[in-house]
């Protein structure tokens, strides 16, 4: 006779997808805000993303020898049969809607930003998550160093808005149509003649470059010598890095110019980087980009270039965490301005409807429910992090005022209640 618990099962969130619940949610919402208030100070407007996809416009805009698309998208079939595919990355989608769209067709370039959550099925582990959360921008339709510089730049800013000092930018450049090729034989020519496994052997053949990326030591020793597209750019590319570094002198961005750079997706072309923070351990990207000249032909469009990034928020917060750079020290973490007080039924009537006239007024504010008395009322503002509490109880309905408390100051004064949401504004 099997026994059934009256206890209903808990659940708890998938493997590898995090909640961001109160109060550590406010640093997110700080690093999110922040990286789009950056862009949009730079004239990137925001565009709202499909989370899914058909399946094929990420096969032929990611690539399909990345891991991205062999291993870790989250592919399913719909109900009407149609592959579809939870959105990896960004640069992709927006392209397909800048196409769809006929955003391409008015002024260049066509500066878009945009955040929210991307899927990818890899192991889970500390800033490696399987939703994770970007803010990207993409400028599209314009091939100039100068275009490249700006995102680069912006990115750099972004991460400094917040404080964070402990990163660094490594910057690359993977050629174009005009020397890639050459450069792919010489590429290929070398890697075929190493004993490589069966499954890197194939992805030498789709793109040799994704072998330099390859993390296990013992193909990161065979591949040492390899070739690199840095010393075989063409002449023309050559002269594009260069502007994009010496621009990037001029703006006082640091940078290090690494040669053996691979970024995880087929795309890229001419600049590329990323931003590494060493206090995240293993996984210490926490953002990177490039040009993407030839995707939007690819998928179908006018055969315009483009560049853009990717910021990780969710491996930005730990960057903060590892800087020891609090909510506080970003200028969040307070719930609400104001906490109401009302002392009796009466009272939280009225206080009910100043908390109304409060909010009317663009100032945040709470207020006690449950009948609490003044000590639990009063833990109930201290644990909103209120700057002020209104305290309103027997005598301060008789007189027409309200108790003003600065928790900050601890200091009160008495106001008239008709005049108080024009104090508490003109403190605030």
């Amino acid at each position: 006779m099997s026994c059934v618990s009256d206890k209903q099962q808990t659940h708890s969130a998938p493997k590898g997808v995090p909640d961001y619940v109160p109060p550590a949610s406010a640093e997110f919402l700080a690093v999110r805000d922040t990286f789009i208030r950056q862009a949009h100070l730079a004239g990137y407007e925001h565009i709202e993303l499909p989370v899914f996809e058909d399946t094929d416009l990420f096969a032929r805009g990611v690539g399909e020898s990345t891991d991205v698309v062999t291993k870790e998208m989250y592919t399913f079939a719909d109900r009407g049969g149609r592959s579809v595919t939870l959105r990896p990355e960004g640069t992709a989608g927006v392209m397909r809607a800048v196409i769809e769209h006929n955003l391409d067709r008015g002024q260049l370039p066509v500066k878009l930003n945009y955040a929210g959550p991307f899927f990818r099925y890899e192991r889970p582990q500390a800033g490696r998550y399987r939703q994770l959360q970007q803010v990207g921008i993409e400028a599209i339709g314009v091939d100039d160093p100068a275009l490249d510089a700006e995102v680069v730049a912006l990115a750099d800013r972004s991460y400094r808005a917040l404080g964070l000092s402990g990163f660094r930018l490594e910057l690359t450049s993977l050629g174009d149509s005009t020397c890639r090729p050459a450069y792919r034989e010489k590429l290929q020519k070398f890697l075929f003649d190493l004993p490589l496994d069966e499954e890197t052997r194939r992805r030498a053949e789709i793109n040799p470059l994704r072998v330099l990326d390859d993390k296990r030591e013992e193909v990161r020793e065979m591949t040492a010598d390899a070739p690199l597209m840095l010393d075989h750019l063409s002449a023309e590319c050559r002269e594009h890095f260069e502007t994009v570094t010496g621009l990037l002198d001029d703006f006082g961005v640091e940078y290090t110019v690494n040669p053996r750079m691979v970024r995880g997706l087929d795309y890229y072309t001419k600049t590329t980087f990323e931003f590494v923070h060493d206090g995240l351990g293993a996984q210490s990207g926490i953002g990177g980009g490039g040009r993407y000249d030839g995707l939007m032909g690819q998928l179908g469009g006018q055969d315009l270039s483009g560049i853009g990034y990717g910021l990780g928020v969710d491996r930005t917060v730990l960057a903060l965490e590892a800087e020891g750079i609090t909510a506080a020290d970003l200028g969040v973490g307070r719930r609400v301005d104001v906490y109401g007080v009302p002392l009796g039924d009466k009272a939280r009537g009225r206080m009910a409807g100043l908390v109304n006239r409060l909010r009317a007024a663009g100032v945040s504010t709470d207020m006690a429910y449950g009948g609490r008395g003044l000590k639990g009322a009063m833990k109930g503002a201290d644990r909103a992090r209120a700057r002020f509490a209104l305290v309103l109880g027997e005598s301060e309905l008789a007189d027409g005022t309200v108790t003003v408390r600065d928790l900050e100051a601890r200091e009160q004064e008495t106001v008239a209640v008709d005049g108080v949401v024009e104090y508490l504004t003109g403190r605030l």
